[in-house]
């Protein structure tokens, strides 16, 4: 997991070392900056090592080639058998792009199984592409008659640019082709076939759950989990612990007497795992939400407030691991906003509505995870997020997702099938307690509540307006160009539509 930047028909190495320098918490382990010899491109990278950590430094060159790339590739060591291990000069899991590449297979990036963005640059073209769903960002700007690549918005700060933008989820650009979705989004079903029986769907969706979950979980140092207590971080966890033939590392934040804490803390003892807590008050939220605003490039109210725990939970795991489970995604998969209950009886609607903010992750939730993790150098893992676990579970009719479990009340349950998956893993008021925003469940609106009266007598979380003028205020104060910033920066809107 890292940070990058490349500058292509750009010889310009002092600019690029400006550029990832505000990238550096990316990855404090290593920093480099090289011109690549016989490539029009000047590289560089900021590194936090995973995997191959005593030879992966990067930029990796093969051949003529040069490559900078953030995230993991989980079928790496398979890749390798099929590649042929002589062409290998390090134990990185990026250095298989750069040899798929070279296989010259026409649709060679689709072998990739993982998170990843990554500039690849040869003597004659640059390429650049991005995972399916967008889970590592990748960023791109024309400066002259060059290119520019980074990994956040803010490495373009200050550079006087109008035309930064965002290279989509399984997306590709080629200097040479231009342009290329390279991955699409399978379509989700809508309702079970008249008689059809489920349970042979959710038997199966626990064993593809469980091969994520192992998958997600390759690395060459400790990987723990995020723990809320809420069923999609517990069944992660719970996963993982079977998976693993030491304790799992949990970790779980909150305001004092939080549901969250209590509820994490019965997970915790359920799957016997080695949990850790950090409890947060009003007064130290308030420090702390400049720099979240700042890491998160973005004054969103939602994507604040889920932001602040997540940056103490990061805060509290970074003591004790370099990399984590998370549970997003569940609830894109699996119908578990509230507003997904509207969609009870309409399950093409709903189904086509839960294919549609997959595919809007990226900009929102996902950004949110990968900028407040990496802001401490922590690498955040989204095992729901599997290339496999999606497109199974695209193939579950929504009916089963969000279930009408009384016809007579019209009484709906969220997730319902990924509950019945999991049910014995877990205690069955966890298996089946109704859901909580993170923000909610942590404590962290009432503690906002009491921060932002400290700190503006006009903010509430009442008045969101209020409250977002604060946190765009504060955005604006740490940015020499806050306006490109924000018109790149995904929000929610009030019914939790992601746009």
């Amino acid at each position: 997991m890292c940070g990058f930047v490349c500058l292509w028909n750009l010889d310009e190495p002092p600019l690029a070392r400006r550029m990832i320098e505000k990238l550096a918490h990316r990855g404090p382990d290593e920093l480099r900056v090289i011109r690549a010899p016989n490539v029009p491109a000047v590289m560089a990278h900021c590194r936090l090592s995973i995997i191959g950590p005593q030879n992966g430094t990067q930029p990796i060159r093969s051949a003529e080639n040069v490559l900078v790339a953030n995230g993991e590739i989980y079928n790496h060591a398979d890749l390798r058998a099929i590649l042929g291990e002589s062409a290998f000069a390090t134990a990185s899991d990026s250095e298989t792009i750069l040899h798929l590449f070279r296989s010259d297979e026409m649709r060679w990036i689709a072998k990739l199984d993982g998170m990843f963005a990554f500039v690849l640059a040869t003597p004659e073209r640059i390429i650049a592409a991005r995972d399916p769903l967008g889970i590592k960002p990748l960023f791109m700007a024309r400066i002259d008659r060059g290119l520019a690549f980074a990994s956040e918005l803010k490495a373009f700060d200050g550079l006087g640019l109008d035309d930064v933008e965002a290279i989509e989820p399984g997306g590709l650009f080629d200097s040479v082709d231009g342009f290329r979705e390279w991955y699409r989004m399978p379509h989700g079903a809508a309702a079970l076939e008249p008689g059809e029986n489920p349970e042979p769907i959710w038997r199966e969706l626990r064993h593809v759950l469980e091969a994520a979950v192992r998958k997600w979980m390759v690395a060459d140092v400790e990987v723990g989990a995020f723990l809320s207590g809420g069923l999609d971080s517990s069944v992660i966890a719970a996963l993982a612990a079977r998976a693993i033939d030491h304790p799992l590392k949990t970790f779980a934040v909150g305001t004092e007497g939080s549901p969250d804490l209590a509820a994490a803390r019965a997970v915790a003892d359920h799957i016997d795992s080695d949990h850790h807590e950090l409890v947060f008050t009003a007064d130290e939220l308030a420090d702390v939400l400049p720099h979240v605003i700042y890491h998160l490039e973005s004054a969103d109210v939602d994507l604040v407030r889920s932001a602040v725990p997540t940056h103490f939970a990061t805060t509290l795991a970074r003591r004790h691991v370099k990399a984590v489970l998370t549970g997003e995604g569940a609830d894109e998969l699996f119908a578990g906003y509230t507003y997904h209950h509207t969609y009870a009886r309409r399950p093409r609607a709903l189904a086509d509505e839960l294919t549609r903010s997959l595919g809007t992750m990226h900009n929102i939730n996902l950004q949110r995870v990968d900028r407040i993790t990496m802001a401490q150098g922590l690498e955040a893992r989204t095992p729901f997020l599997d290339r496999d676990l999606i497109d199974f579970a695209q193939s579950i009719p929504a009916s089963l997702k969000m279930k009408v479990v009384d016809e007579q009340t019209c009484e709906t349950t969220e997730k319902w099938i990924l509950r019945k998956a999991c049910e014995d893993l877990l205690p069955e008021n966890v298996v089946w307690r109704k859901k909580a925003q993170f923000d909610e469940g942590s404590g962290t609106v009432e503690a906002l509540d009491e921060a932002l009266s400290a700190t503006d007598a006009e903010a509430s979380p009442v008045d969101r307006a209020s409250e977002g003028r604060l946190y765009e205020n504060l955005l604006r104060e740490q940015y020499a160009e806050p306006d490109f910033i924000l018109e790149n920066a995904g929000m929610w809107t009030a019914d939790r539509v992601a746009v």
